[in-house]
């Protein structure tokens, strides 16, 4: 069956194919014949008609893909979709900010629900912040504060000393991640910097030297262990992330860690979190789920000779079929 494919993401122009883990969907989607079309959630547009049948549309263009460095795609003429009646899937799968205006995103397409498949779902996306979700699973986590309070995590410092790790509740990448000495000579500049960027409360945890022998990406395919990376920071760095200068190498699990797939295994794939990618440090500390745009399947897929875009090209499809026989 040749499916037609929406994908929501940003701009191809600025994607690095060598290591992006939608232009990898894009490409095992095409390699099966699915139709592929772009589009920016910017162009997102409910229409209730009056009463007389909600249209949910984008501005979107048709594309092919290729594994060619500077002439990766090629884009057709824009067309105006109509998601619920000209699409059977819509890959959501635009990089945060975890902003309003992704939420509001996420509002929209949950109308689809019962005509056109969204994967991730759109509503556990949004109830399902990456260092949010986390807290779920909290006995497999290192201590941890949510707050903003200098008072507050001045008290978990002392409850928990060494350094600390202070970082936003909803970034990605590894962006503004930092490490508080010992001494936490930084912790109240570090406070009132994020009090004043962010309105939301941020995150605290001890630092875990254990880092230093990387940060585990571990991909499950709705609620199955499908592959993993070690990350490990580059010179000069403690963050592990590979768009901070990371780099990868092959790994496996321990029992630990696959004690945590096995426990939230069930629970991702009841939500319709079909790609994930959890992280781990040390073997046993989980410290993030990732549901909004997971990565890491391309160097999964170079170090094993796996094909996870293949897998959850396979979960779709099965959850489509799904979908179609009520």
């Amino acid at each position: 069956m040749t499916l037609r494919i929406a994908v929501q993401m940003d701009p191809l122009e600025t994607i690095n194919i060598a290591g992006d883990s939608s232009f990898h969907l894009m490409l095992a989607a095409q390699a099966r014949g699915f139709r592929l079309w772009h589009y920016d959630v910017k162009t997102l547009a409910l229409d209730t008609a009056g009463g007389a049948g909600e249209r949910i549309t984008c501005r979107a263009a048709p594309v092919t893909v290729q594994r060619v460095a500077g002439d990766h795609f090629r884009r057709g003429d824009p067309v105006l979709l109509d998601l619920g009646r000209d699409i059977d899937i819509v890959l959501m799968r635009q990089d945060p900010p975890f902003d309003l205006g992704y939420i509001t995103g996420t509002h929209i397409l949950e109308r689809l629900a019962g005509r056109t498949l969204v994967v991730n779902d759109p509503a556990s996306v949004r109830n399902a912040p990456e260092k949010v979700m986390v807290l779920d699973y909290a006995r497999f986590m290192p201590p941890t504060l949510i707050a903003r309070r200098i008072e507050d995590v001045k008290d978990f410092h002392r409850r928990h000393p060494g350094d600390l790790v202070v970082k936003p509740l909803h970034g990605n990448g590894g962006k503004a991640v930092f490490r508080v000495p010992e001494d936490g000579s930084n912790l109240g500049a570090l406070t009132e910097l994020f009090n004043q960027v962010w309105r939301e409360p941020f995150m605290v945890q001890p630092f875990l030297p254990e880092v230093s022998e990387g940060d585990k990406r571990i991909v499950l395919v709705d609620g199955v262990f499908a592959g993993a990376i070690n990350r490990k920071p580059g010179a000069g760095e403690f963050r592990s992330n590979l768009a901070v200068g990371g780099y990868a190498e092959a790994t496996t699990l321990t029992p630990e860690e696959e004690a945590i797939c096995a426990a939230m295994g069930p629970d991702l794939k009841a939500r319709g979190l079909v790609f994930v990618g959890i992280d781990v440090i040390g073997g046993k500390w989980l410290t993030e789920i990732n549901v909004t745009s997971p990565t890491g399947i391309v160097a999964i897929d170079r170090f094993n000779g796996s094909d996870t875009g293949g897998m959850i090209w396979d979960a779709i499809e099965a959850r489509h079929a799904a979908l179609q026989n009520g």
